[in-house]
């Protein structure tokens, strides 16, 4: 299995040209060294390993490169943008350190990029220093050929095709010319530098099966989770459902017999009773009405989430500002699903602020990111607030997991508290 479950960022995006520059010019020096210490130990442990000190250095020689790939993939995502997951599995149990280096096969790709991408980094290396110099060069040479008195060749010489330089009109044509190496060395840098972060990502990172085997796991979870959370619901339904409707149309029910029983002999007492019925009825339909509104309320459904959370809102016994994109409430709303927990949300963040933090005031913002609805709920309160087995919060992430979605809680002690609701969504 792996240590993260994530997925890669940057796939589509284009790396900038000073990140782009600073990693082929850097990676060449790093990847000289690393070449240079790791395939030569590599050979030397193979080579002693029908005897016993081969082993140890073959682990030794894993080891080395596996750091190597940690570094790179730190540093293809400062300068590129790309992140990459660590790959390498879990050690079994049961399972010695040494056979477990030599199972994985993350290690081995790490060995490969180590090979390949030497060869890439000279090549790249010595293209784009030679572009960027000689265009630079050749660029201001209007400046600086001033100061040389006497004609000189630019290009070739006395054997070979020249160019003179006598005066400031001869410079113009290789300030153009270095102008447009320049341009090629901008553009194709950036793309080299993609094709390069586009390789670490593929050999560094996690492989297809293993990220499959880890989104199924993941979806196995959710599934589970999701199960639990429905099974909870229902048993919550049922209760209230027990405790408050059911007893109320019991009283009516009782009620109205006894009213019956006494309608001829003591009018009196039998619209009394009749009145008394009358007023757990309309109790209980009180309670079915919030009980309704419990499993899906009727404003999310007609006007959308601005309604309904500025509902909320207005219903909180602290002032709540909400932010709600206009689109999630128009023509582009996200399906019920997603509204829906995104509302409960809200509402159980917003009992927790008016329980136990303190606050004098909270904040709900509302957007769309990347194909994903952002639900953020903050408060300046004391802080504290964590998932625990069987509290509401874990019981918002586990209606989070249920469509695939990622509840997050930053409340450090004396605040302020944040939580985040991460829900996949297509329009």
């Amino acid at each position: 299995m792996m240590t993260e479950v994530e997925q890669v960022d940057g796939r589509g995006q284009q790396p900038r040209t000073l990140g782009a520059n600073v990693y082929l010019l850097v990676s060449f020096f790093a990847d000289v060294f690393w070449f240079a210490t790791s395939v030569p130990f590599f050979f030397a442990s193979l080579g002693t390993a029908l005897v016993w000190v081969g082993v140890p250095l073959m682990a030794l020689s894993i080891l080395w490169w596996r750091l190597y790939a940690r570094m790179e993939r730190r540093f293809v995502y400062a300068t590129l943008g790309y992140y990459i997951p660590r790959p390498y599995r879990y050690r079994e149990k049961n399972v010695g350190f040494l056979k477990h280096l030599f199972r994985d096969p993350a290690s081995w790709r790490d060995l490969a990029y180590v090979v390949l991408t030497f060869p890439i980094s000279l090549v790249c290396f010595i293209l784009y220093v030679t572009l960027w110099a000689a265009g630079f060069g050749m660029l201001t040479l209007p400046f600086w050929a001033t100061f040389i008195e006497t004609p000189f060749f630019l290009f070739g010489g006395a054997r070979g095709p020249a160019y003179v330089v006598s005066s400031f009109q001869d410079t113009l044509v290789p300030a153009f010319v270095g102008f447009l190496l320049l341009c090629l060395a901008y553009v194709s840098s950036r793309w080299v530098a993609k094709v390069r972060g586009k390789m670490a990502v593929a050999m560094l990172g996690p492989s297809k099966a293993t990220l499959l085997r880890a989104e199924a796991a993941h979806l196995q979870a959710s599934r589970a989770r999701g199960v639990d959370a429905a099974e909870a619901e229902r048993r919550r339904i049922e209760r209230d459902l027990h405790d408050g409707a059911q007893q109320r149309l019991v009283a009516v029910a009782m009620s109205l017999g006894r009213a019956k029983n006494r309608l001829d002999q003591d009018p009196e007492a039998a619209k009394a009773l009749i009145d008394e019925a009358h007023a757990d009825a309309k109790l209980a339909v009180a309670e079915l009405r919030d009980l309704a509104r419990g499993i899906y309320p009727a404003v999310l459904g007609d006007r959308g989430l601005d309604a309904a959370l500025s509902s909320l809102a207005a219903k909180a016994p602290v002032p709540v500002d909400v932010r709600v994109e206009p689109a999630l409430s128009t023509d582009q709303r996200p399906p019920a699903a997603v509204e829906s927990t995104a509302y409960f949300t809200v509402a159980e963040a917003l009992t927790n602020v008016a329980k136990y933090s303190q606050a004098t005031n909270a904040q709900v913002d509302v957007r769309r990111e990347r194909g994903r609805v952002v639900v953020e709920i903050s408060d300046n309160g004391v802080g504290g607030a964590h998932t625990r087995p069987g509290g509401g919060l874990a019981g918002l992430a586990d209606r989070a997991a249920t469509i695939d979605g990622v509840l997050t809680v930053a409340s450090p002690l004396g605040g302020p508290t944040l939580i985040r609701a991460d829900l996949p969504c297509e329009w």
